[in-house]
């Protein structure tokens, strides 16, 4: 975690020498809490594990995202900057409004707030690309898929194929571990109605480019959770040097492609996998099975033929 010693990250600068604030010269453009609100917003490195320290450098504008993810020298320092980002004034208002009005069952719990950074191993064989996180999910706990109906699905499934160790994901202290598997967003904030804007999903691309890149040596396996994950990461994978097939395959559950790798021997697997949501897990459009079938041959794929594939059921 950064803090704000002399290691702390200092304010940036864009590509025009005009200087990028930190998260501390930003406090006071957040929500203000009033007094029939359940709560107040977290300040940047007083939440457990926070990845950034009031040093960090926040990013307010699309040139901004682009400068501070393509500038990142390492991962953790990719997902500090990630983490404060402000960058989509719709996503800021609207995140933070939830993290301090609160739904009414989780009212006296303390809010994240903010846009929720990949997670996970640093040198992954599976990637898993998710839309966005939920409001009083990733929104609440400050992890992607933990605190909701959707990541209760997710994780059993991954458990059961030996992609973590846990069955279930409920907050971001509870102990959970992603086994050689990292989880994104293609768009890191909350956004209202489950529906991030075009323009939102551009202006957040950097930060999966520049994270797709630093992981994509080791990488076997990338999983896209949903139609709007699967358009979404297809571009960025040409500018991480990935040698596409063409055309683009359209999505499906199941659907599969081949991206060569030039960082490394052998090709990426792409899986099209149905979208955990609790309406798809209702009304039967994704069923555990179905996740299991796509999960296990990403182990399949991922694992060296003289391990084999670790499952738990």
């Amino acid at each position: 975690m950064s803090t704000g010693d002399d290691n702390a990250v200092p304010a940036a600068e864009d590509r025009t020498g005009a200087r990028i604030p930190a998260a501390e010269d930003r406090a006071g453009s957040l929500v203000p809490a009033a007094e029939e609100r359940a709560g107040a917003l977290v300040p940047v490195g007083e939440w457990p594990g926070d990845p950034a320290g009031p040093g960090t450098p926040v990013a307010g504008s699309a040139a901004e995202v682009a400068h501070l993810a393509a500038s990142a020298p390492t991962l953790a320092e990719l997902v500090a900057r990630q983490s404060v980002c402000r960058a989509c004034p719709r996503l800021v208002a609207w995140r933070e409004e939830v993290a301090v009005v609160r739904r009414r069952s989780f009212r006296d719990e303390p809010y994240w707030g903010r846009p929720i950074p990949g997670w996970g191993s640093e040198r992954p064989r599976l990637l898993i690309v998710g839309l966005a996180p939920a409001a009083h999910g990733g929104n609440r706990t400050g992890r992607v898929f933990t605190g909701d109906r959707s990541g209760d699905f997710l994780f059993a499934s991954l458990f059961r194929c030996g992609w973590a160790e846990k069955p279930t994901s409920v907050s971001i202290d509870d102990g959970q571990r992603l086994i050689g598997a990292r989880m994104v967003a293609a768009v890191r904030c909350a956004p209202p109605a489950n529906k991030p804007e075009p323009a939102e999903r551009d202006t957040c691309a950097p930060w999966l480019t520049a994270e797709l890149g630093l992981v994509a040596s080791d990488l076997r396996v990338i999983v896209c959770l949903g139609g709007f994950a699967w358009q979404a990461i297809w571009p960025l994978l040409g500018r991480c040097g990935l040698v596409l097939p063409r055309p683009r395959p359209a999505f499906g559950h199941g659907a599969e492609a081949r991206l060569r790798n030039p960082q490394a021997e052998g090709e990426i697997l792409l899986i099209g996998c149905y979208h955990p949501s609790q309406q798809n897990t209702f009304t039967g459009r994704v069923t555990p099975a179905m996740l299991d079938d796509v999960f296990t041959r990403a182990q399949v794929y991922a694992t060296p033929e003289t391990d084999g594939p670790v499952t738990q059921r």
